[in-house]
């Protein structure tokens, strides 16, 4: 299934057909992407009896930033800690199993990757989820992106009657509050705080490195929580927000246009704004 050399299944409580029992499955492109965006699901599936989750890492971990204690460390060997990091997430967060693709950023934002598509079509197919959960069409990072529209691409080549029943997209290099509210789905991360805490302060090689994730993604949670609702007190101590696009990966329909349909949402939502109070 696997195509690369560095490529792995991580299973952290050793048991058979792993992957077939996820049913909430997250495909990010870095180590720490999954941790940040899909920590509401993460949560939901923390000690259930039901609902399993499966994180699912595209790229190698190459190019992070070195500075600190990792500064001396060669690209290699960085790859090495930023692999190690995620398994211990994987491990806290009571991950069903955690899968390392092991492409380059290059690779992954090459749109004629038909390996990588094939991959993900035969993980997506193994793992057989209810939901799925990867980057978002107007995050600001290239490789998020295309690892979304790869994402698109393998579900479209998937049996509609085996893909999963929804497919959101979420926060990681772009907030999502800028969607109309009607067009949001909210989800809880307030549930075990230390959990939270946990995943995100594992990325050592990263908050070490000059980029304090830990603490941006805890600050995001909790101003969407504040902000989300003007009239009304706090419902939840975190939220983070997705799109589903569901309809979008069961259609021919064009990803650029089916975003830009809820840009043009949020301008008519403020030019409306505007003008009744002008």
């Amino acid at each position: 299934m696997l195509s690369n050399k560095a490529a792995e299944i991580f299973i952290p409580s050793k048991g058979s057909q792993a992957l077939s029992k996820t049913t909430d499955l997250c495909i990010g492109a870095h180590q720490d992407d999954i941790e940040i965006m899909a920590y509401g699901p993460i949560a939901a599936c923390y000690g259930s009896a039901d609902r399993h989750f499966t994180g699912v890492v595209v790229t190698d971990g190459g190019g992070s930033p070195r500075t600190g204690v990792y500064a001396s460390y060669t690209e290699d060997e960085m790859k090495e800690i930023r692999v190690e990091e995620q398994k211990n997430a994987a491990q806290i967060g009571r991950y069903l199993s955690q899968v390392f693709l092991a492409y380059k950023s290059g690779e992954v934002k090459d749109p004629t990757n038909k390996v990588l598509i094939n991959e993900l079509k035969e993980l997506i197919l193994a793992c057989s989820p209810e939901v799925l959960y990867t980057h978002n069409l107007a995050d600001k990072h290239d490789t998020h992106v295309a690892v979304c529209l790869h994402v698109i691409r393998a579900l479209r080549e998937i049996p509609l009657e085996k893909r999963p029943k929804r497919v959101e997209t979420m926060e990681v290099w772009r907030s999502m509050d800028w969607l109309c509210d009607e067009d949001k789905i909210v989800h809880d991360t307030g549930a075990y705080p230390n959990v939270s805490s946990a995943l995100l302060g594992v990325y050592d090689s990263q908050i070490s490195g000059g980029k304090r994730y830990d603490l941006a993604t805890q600050g995001r949670r909790l101003a969407n929580a504040t902000f989300f609702a003007s009239h009304a007190v706090d419902d939840y101590e975190g939220i983070a927000f997705g799109l589903d696009i569901t309809e979008l990966v069961n259609s021919d329909a064009d990803p650029a246009e089916f975003i830009t349909m809820y840009i043009d949402r949020f301008k008519d939502d403020v030019a409306k704004r505007v003008a009744a109070m002008s």
